[in-house]
C-alpha cells in the first residue's frame, strides 16, 4: 500500500473517479483510534494501538477493506494518542488492496482538546459527519471475516430499536462477559452473574442514539466531553431499544503484547 500523506492526497492523480451517494459526504462507518493503549505498551509508546500489524497489516486496516468490500467508502477515524501517525499513513485516499478506495475523514481528539473523549464522546463529536445510520468498531480489534453488508442492518434501519450490537462468546480475558442476549434478539442489561456475552465493539446506531437528551452533550461535544459508551448502552437496553446478534466467527481483542504474537503466529484468517 502507498504510504499516504495528506500532500499526496492532492495530488491530482489522487482517486477520484467515485461518487459517495450520501448526502454532502457524510460517513457510513467511524472507526475508533483515539485510545492510549496501557496495556500494549512498550509497543504502544511509539505506534498507535490501532496500528500494530496483524498479518503484515495494520489492526485497524481490515476493517477499513471489510467496509469497503460492503460498499462503506466514506469512513470517518477518530484520533488522540500518536494520532497524526494515523493520517501520515492512510492521508485521505489511501490505496487499499484489491483498487479498493475509501476517502477519510478525521476527528482528531488529541489536537482539539488534549485527550481522547472515550467512545461515545468521541462519537458525539464526530456526529455532525456521520450518516442516519452508522457502524462503528473498535480499530483494535481483529475481527477478519465480519460482514458488513449483512442483511441484519437493513432490518435494523426498518426498525424502532436505536442501536444493534453484536455480541461474542467470552474470551479469557472477559469470563464473566458485558450484557444479555434474548432469544428474540435483544440486548439486556443483566448483572454479572447471568449469562453473559461479550460486547465485540461491533456496531448500527441511529443518530438518535446520540441525542443531546440522552447523552448530555450537544451535537459535536464542543466542550470535548470524555463520556463512555457502556451507560448510555445500558440505559437504551432497558428502553427496549437495544437489538443484538450473535457473532461466532474469529475475533479477538488484540489488548496485550501476547495476544498480538499469538495472532500473528497463527495461520492468516481469510
Amino acid at each position: 500500500m502507498r504510504v499516504n500523506t495528506v500532500e499526496t492526497n492532492l495530488e491530482a492523480l489522487a482517486p477520484k473517479d467515485w461518487v459517495s451517494t450520501l448526502p454532502a459526504g457524510l460517513a457510513s462507518a467511524m472507526v475508533l483510534a483515539a485510545g492510549r493503549g496501557e496495556r500494549m505498551r512498550p509497543l504502544t509508546d511509539t505506534t498507535p494501538k490501532p496500528m500494530l500489524e496483524v498479518q503484515g497489516k495494520p489492526l485497524m486496516q481490515w476493517h477499513m477493506e471489510a467496509l469497503c468490500r460492503a460498499g462503506h467508502r466514506q469512513l470517518l477515524i477518530n484520533t488522540a494518542w500518536l494520532g497524526p501517525q494515523i493520517e501520515a499513513h492512510f492521508g485521505l485516499n489511501p490505496d487499499l488492496p484489491n483498487d479498493a478506495r475509501v476517502r477519510l475523514r478525521y476527528s482528531h481528539e488529541g489536537q482539539d482538546f488534549g485527550h481522547a473523549l472515550e467512545t461515545a464522546g468521541g462519537i458525539v463529536r464526530a456526529l455532525p459527519f456521520l450518516a442516519p445510520v452508522f457502524w462503528v468498531v473498535a480499530g483494535d480489534i481483529y475481527a477478519p471475516q465480519f460482514d458488513f453488508s449483512s442483511p441484519i442492518a437493513d432490518e435494523f434501519v426498518r426498525s424502532d430499536k436505536l442501536a444493534h450490537i453484536w455480541m461474542v462468546p467470552n474470551p479469557t480475558h472477559n469470563p464473566r462477559g458485558d450484557f444479555g442476549l434474548s432469544s428474540e434478539g435483544m440486548a439486556l442489561n443483566l448483572p454479572k452473574t447471568a449469562n453473559l456475552f461479550t460486547f465485540s465493539t461491533l456496531a448500527l446506531y441511529k443518530k438518535e442514539f446520540f441525542a443531546p437528551a440522552l447523552t448530555g452533550m450537544p451535537e459535536g461535544n464542543p466542550q470535548g466531553k470524555a463520556v463512555p459508551l457502556a451507560p448510555l448502552l445500558r440505559a437504551a437496553m432497558d428502553r427496549g431499544l437495544v437489538s443484538a446478534s450473535l457473532y461466532a466467527g474469529a475475533w479477538a481483542d488484540v489488548g496485550t503484547p501476547e495476544r498480538l504474537r499469538d495472532l500473528n503466529q497463527s495461520p492468516a484468517t481469510p
